[in-house]
């Protein structure tokens, strides 16, 4: 989805009404139009980017505004007005939709407000519940786009599939807003365009026909979002196959049909109940893969784990994971320790000391300075970013080992960890806890702690600046404009959903949270980040085979769950710092959170996102805190790569670069810190 501002202009005057006469401009009669399945209509108030028009194209103008009592939504404001802004003659306005053109493979609609003493005589005016919709029954072509540029445009794609002719294609909407000459603020209308356009697509009442679906995108213009002057749909097919294009990476996708639409979706819903759920998917035993087992391996490092543990945990043939460890063992991968047990194999194994107890640090090195991560490739991210680097492992067979990696970033000491395993366990949760708890217990001069590592981004459709996508990093903090809100709210800068309870988290001591936000505001000009995290791929390009690079941005796809088990495509908003088409990574800051279910479900997480302000969302890190607490450290901070919009852990293919990032913000805030005075 693409949004556009233009802050150096003002708000231009609503758009001119398409010419009704003259050569260049044909006329057609509309209900043709609509049969041929490129229509689109208009309605009042505030229209958004992202409709997904669903179901039968053959429906005409007449079913939508003959058919009073099929919508039975009441307008709870007077003539669909927001009580905000009341402009002037308002009450004799009316939306009318005009088509504008239409090619062999693409549609325009305009949509405008106009006062009733501007419209013509051809037109459909709706009655009863519908009063204030006008569909003009013109055809006006030959008009490519308004003299004004649009403030703002939002983009989205569909699946489509032919009941009658089984062809697949994918379909592009496109719209473009013009809002009111009282709406200056560029991220007002930005917001008031996401808002319309999750009510669109809401899994409660997502239409599953094209005219249901357009009836719903009036009803919602005309009961409120006034703030629209008007809006253009573009819609475009962009493929057609006999064969479907291609799907969001998950189990289901969209279908919206045309045709016979009724035993479509009756067709789709008989296969769906013969498929595994989204949620069961995650559930169910994953496929035997040297992939997969080497995730596992590296998931638990650094503690050594057993195939005879992964055959039981996972429900494979024990000889079938021997068999894949002995793979990886030959490739140089994993190494065999005591008691028939394995572990990964460190790009700097042969440096590191394997000890029975940490051996005694002279004060004056002792770090000041830790750093949890959860992921293999975090640590490995994080570990590229310090120098003079020593490694100590204590394996054990009994409880937890521990990896701890002493290093120097500046004048800082530091000292990294791994987490042996993180989740919603009590098992994990305990381990979690236990293994910071040493950490803080061995290393006492510690005061600062940072939780680094992946996690999954809240998108955000229409205003890039909000907008977290993969790459970017997300540092916790606090919700300004919502604490001056909500005075009675504690603030928190961490949140974690276990049922209807919730805990929050807040650092004594924000000092690292205020470097982050000079950082932040600074990053259109200096950015430090970027140097540290060439260095580091440079450095573990030349020590490791994983590869940290940069995804290409075509693999950043962002969907947005409707309910069934279906999804749609969105573009993101246009970057405007984009460098060929890249756009430049960002630092947000602001809540994270997690939450022992909200990983199984998009609409509950989202849900969660939005009730609390949260950017992102990971893996449960609620114990760590509760341990950092636990141990009177007063101050740290969570900094997160965005590798997914889930949680961080559903695709590997932007860990690595994502891990990697929030290593180069990391090294970045403890550059900005004082040099310590404790050691």
């Amino acid at each position: 989805m693409s949004a556009k501002s233009h802050p150096q202009m003002a708000p231009p005057p609503p758009p001119p009404k398409p010419n009704k006469t003259g050569a260049a401009n044909t006329t057609t009669p509309y209900e043709t139009y609509a049969a041929n399945g490129n229509g689109t209509y208009t309605a009042n108030g505030n229209g958004n980017g992202n409709g997904s028009a669903s179901g039968s194209r053959s429906g005409s103008i007449s079913s939508l505004t003959d058919n009073q009592g099929s919508l039975q939504r009441h307008s709870q404001n007077v003539n669909g007005r927001s009580t905000c802004h009341t402009p002037p003659r308002t009450d004799r306005e009316q939306v009318v939709m005009t088509p504008k053109g239409k090619t062999a493979n693409s549609t325009v609609i305009l949509i405008e407000r106009k006062l009733v003493d501007e419209i013509n005589e051809r037109v459909h005016v709706a009655g009863g519940d519908h009063t204030g919709i006008i569909i003009n029954k013109d055809t006006v072509s030959g008009q490519k786009s308004e003299s004004v540029p649009a403030q703002l445009s939002l983009e989205f794609r569909v699946f489509l599939v032919s009941a009658n002719t089984g062809k697949h294609s994918q379909e592009s909407r496109t719209l473009r807003f013009w809002f009111r000459q009282w709406l200056r603020s560029d991220e007002k209308q930005a917001q008031i365009a996401q808002d319309f356009f999750k009510e669109l697509v809401s899994p409660k009442d997502f239409p599953r026909d094209y005219v249901g679906f357009i009836k719903k995108i009036m009803k919602l213009l005309q009961r409120g979002y006034d703030e629209i002057q008007s809006l253009e749909i573009e819609l475009r097919i962009l493929e057609e196959t006999a064969e479907p294009p291609s799907r969001p990476p998950r189990d289901g996708y969209i279908i919206y049909c045309y045709g016979d639409c009724n035993r479509k979706f009756e067709e789709a819903l008989l296969a769906q109940r013969k498929t595994v759920s989204l949620e069961e998917s995650q559930i169910e035993s994953p496929p035997l893969t040297p992939e997969k087992v080497l995730e596992l391996i590296e998931q638990a490092y650094p503690n050594p784990i057993t195939p005879e543990d992964l055959a039981k945990d996972y429900g494979w043939e024990e000889q079938d994971v021997l068999l894949v460890f002995m793979s990886l063992k030959e490739r140089g991968l994993i190494k065999s320790m005591e008691y028939n047990s394995y572990t990964r194999i460190h790009h700097e194994d042969k440096e590191i000391k394997v000890v029975k107890q940490m051996p005694t640090i002279a004060s004056n090195k002792q770090p000041t300075i830790a750093i949890i991560t959860a992921q293999y490739c975090e640590k490995l991210a994080v570990d590229a970013m310090l120098e003079n680097k020593e490694t100590f492992v204590r394996y054990t067979t009994v409880g937890e080992s521990n990896v701890y990696t002493l290093g120097n970033i500046g004048a800082h000491r530091i000292v990294s960890t791994k987490l042996p395993s993180v989740g919603s366990t009590r098992e994990a949760m305990t381990a979690t806890g236990n293994t910071t708890t040493r950490l803080l217990g061995t290393f006492q001069k510690v005061d600062y702690v940072f939780v680094v590592g992946v996690a999954g981004g809240v998108p955000h459709y229409t205003d890039f600046k909000k907008h977290v996508r993969l790459g970017d990093v997300v540092i916790s903090y606090v919700d300004k404009q919502r604490a001056l809100l909500s005075k009675n709210e504690k603030p928190y800068v961490y949140i974690y959903k276990s049922g209807e309870d919730v805990k929050t988290y807040f650092p004594i001591n924000d000092s690292l949270q205020q470097i982050a936000e000079g950082l932040q505001a600074n990053m259109e000009v200096k950015r430090p980040w970027d140097t540290y995290q060439r260095e580091g791929l440079a450095s573990l390009m030349q020590k490791t085979e994983s590869d940290f690079n940069r995804p290409s941005v075509n693999t950043d796809k962002l969907f947005m769950n409707i309910g069934n088990n279906e999804v749609i495509e969105v573009a993101h908003p246009i970057a405007m710092d984009s460098v060929d088409g890249v756009p430049r990574s960002r630092l947000h800051l602001g809540p994270i959170g997690s939450g022992r279910d909200l990983v199984r479900s998009d609409n509950s997480r989202m849900d969660f996102a939005k009730k609390y302000g949260l950017l992102a969302t990971d893996v449960e890190m609620s114990s760590v805190l509760d341990s950092i607490i636990g141990n009177c450290r007063e101050s740290f901070i969570l900094v997160k790569g965005i590798s997914d919009y889930k949680d961080g852990m559903s695709t590997r293919k932007w860990q690595n670069y994502a891990s990697l990032a929030a290593a180069a913000v990391v090294k970045s805030i403890i550059c900005g810190m004082d040099a310590p005075t404790n050691v």
